[in-house]
């Protein structure tokens, strides 16, 4: 029974995630208002974008920029080199990434890839939210209420 504790302690944040993302569905499915519906529309693409952010963190990781501190001809940092030549400073990187010091394994970075696609998901989100409350306006506009079983009885008549 201990172990099954430590490893839901362990893996809290995807518990976190399914509760999140069952009261989202439970407020889509159940919910008889239009705007709950959103509202729990809204929750489950937030759990999902936490989740997904989540398995993209990495412990000790840097971020994917290379930086280059190396030295040109005329004693010149990084910055400096830029301006001596392509080559020039393709050389000078070269020179660097053989020193033992300078070596960067790709597992010591952290994956952006996860973080922009979230991005990008919050920002269709936010305009599929802000469409669909459009909607519920006309609706309400068009029947005087946004709740699913009297616009179901309005339209049969």
């Amino acid at each position: 029974m201990a172990e099954l504790i430590e490893l839901m302690m362990t893996r809290l944040n995807y518990w976190i995630y399914i509760v999140l993302m069952m009261i989202g569905l439970y407020a889509m499915i159940s919910k008889n208002n239009l705007m709950k519906k959103l509202i729990g529309m809204s929750i489950f693409q937030t759990a999902i974008m936490l989740f997904y952010v989540s398995i993209g963190v990495k412990n000790n990781a840097t971020i994917p920029i290379l930086e280059h501190h190396g030295h040109d001809e005329t004693g010149g940092h990084g910055a400096e080199a830029a301006t001596h030549g392509a080559a020039e400073v393709g050389h000078a990187v070269s020179e660097a990434a053989h020193t033992a010091k300078d070596v960067i394994l790709a597992a010591d970075y952290d994956n952006p890839l996860p973080h922009v696609l979230m991005l990008t998901a919050i920002v269709v989100g936010v305009a599929t939210l802000g469409v669909a409350m459009a909607v519920v306006l006309k609706i309400h506009d068009r029947y005087g209420t946004i709740e699913e079983n009297e616009i179901l009885e309005k339209v049969k008549l």
